[in-house]
């Protein structure tokens, strides 16, 4: 499958250049790279050419998207209304098209999220490079699979459980009326099926989040104090959706500026402004990416044997990391991100017993 690369900090110009960079390398490397952008000019400026919502190659082994919100609705609305004429007897959105759809907040982040899983799906293309905000917008976007899968687990549980779920799957006043309306008979296995599609559906995004060989973030910054500082606030919030962190990238033309000691143990790379559109220099600059992401720190270890859960929370320190268990899972709160740990068999339903922060670690016992 191919490799999802994106890239993270507060810089907008540098950030992009360092992602049109990649993308460039990967293609010269004989990969088939798709470099996809947001709506917003600054790719279109840097690379001085227009770009289109559909994929146009720019090099050999190098293609470019835009991926804009309104335009992937617009496709997006055929799929649900084919979705909706599998389950209505009479559907009702026929007569709503997607050229009409305004894009609402928050959509955009789930119509661009698609999009990738969709390229990434094809089979056409052995890496993707996602030039987005490079903000916690972002990884709320990548953590979409996990929030979704919580909410579809504890919801789906709670309506079945429910006073209303039961009568509509046992009443036998409930079942002709609901049979004149939908296709399928309403009854808890049928509920149940949708449901199990959509897990299956996120689950498989869960799983290529979690492998650094799939999907991966890189951190660009400057020397800039303040950029440090969002550098190390992204790099921590990264983990708690699951989004491995590879590296830095420290955009200087000073070489001997080090700013290693605030990304242990990440390795830090030392890379040149793009002048006059010369490419290469800043190209030779970049790292191996995935031979960097598979040796980063995991967001999360289970060790069932010993009873532990380690999440790696980088960037912050023991005040702002909260951790609670309300329900069946534990709830970890840091850097306005808060992940619902989904906890294996031998764990679920335990007690935690204690927790402690240690060398940028939340360790909890149960």
């Amino acid at each position: 499958m191919a490799l999802i690369l994106t890239f993270l900090g507060k810089g907008g110009s540098a950030r992009t250049q360092v992602a049109i960079a990649a993308a460039k390398l990967l293609a010269s490397q004989g990969k088939r790279v798709l470099l996809a952008g947001s709506a917003e000019p600054a790719l279109q400026i840097l690379l001085g050419l227009p770009i289109g919502t559909e994929p146009q190659e720019i090099a050999a082994n190098l293609q470019v998207v835009q991926l804009q919100a309104s335009t992937l609705l617009e496709r997006s609305w055929e799929d649900v209304k084919k979705l909706e004429a599998q389950y209505l007897r009479t559907p009702i959105l026929k007569d709503v098209y997607g050229q009409e759809l305004s894009v609402l907040p928050g959509m955009d982040s789930a119509l661009v999220l698609n999009a990738i899983r969709e390229y990434y799906e094809s089979g056409n293309y052995d890496a993707i490079v996602y030039d987005g905000n490079g903000d916690s917008s972002t990884l709320r976007m990548f953590g979409m699979p996990e929030y979704l899968s919580w909410y579809v687990r504890r919801f789906r549980q709670l309506f079945v459980n429910s006073d209303l779920g039961r009568t509509i799957s046992e009443s036998p006043l409930i079942q002709p009326l609901v049979s004149t309306f939908f296709n399928i008979n309403w009854t808890a296995d049928n509920f149940a099926q949708p449901t199990n599609q959509v897990n299956n559906f996120l689950d498989k995004g869960k799983a290529a989040l979690a492998d650094p060989k799939h999907v991966a973030a890189f951190l660009v910054t400057t020397a800039d104090p303040v950029e440090v500082a969002s550098a190390r606030y992204l790099w921590g919030s990264a983990q708690q959706v699951g989004l491995t962190v590879g590296g830095v990238m420290l955009v200087s033309e000073d070489r001997s500026i080090n700013i290693s000691g605030e990304f242990t143990p990440l390795p830090v790379s030392v890379v040149p402004h793009v002048k006059a559109n010369d490419w290469q220099p800043l190209m030779d600059s970049l790292p191996n990416f995935v031979a960097q992401a598979v040796q980063a720190p995991k967001p999360i270890e289970i060790d069932i044997h010993e009873r532990k859960v380690s999440l790696f929370l980088p960037g912050f320190d023991k005040k702002q990391v909260k951790l609670t268990q309300y329900g069946p899972e534990v709830t970890v709160e840091a850097g306005d991100q808060r992940r619902n740990i989904f906890l294996p068999p031998a764990l679920s339903g335990r007690s935690v017993t204690g927790a402690k922060f240690q060398n940028s670690y939340l360790i909890i016992s149960f």
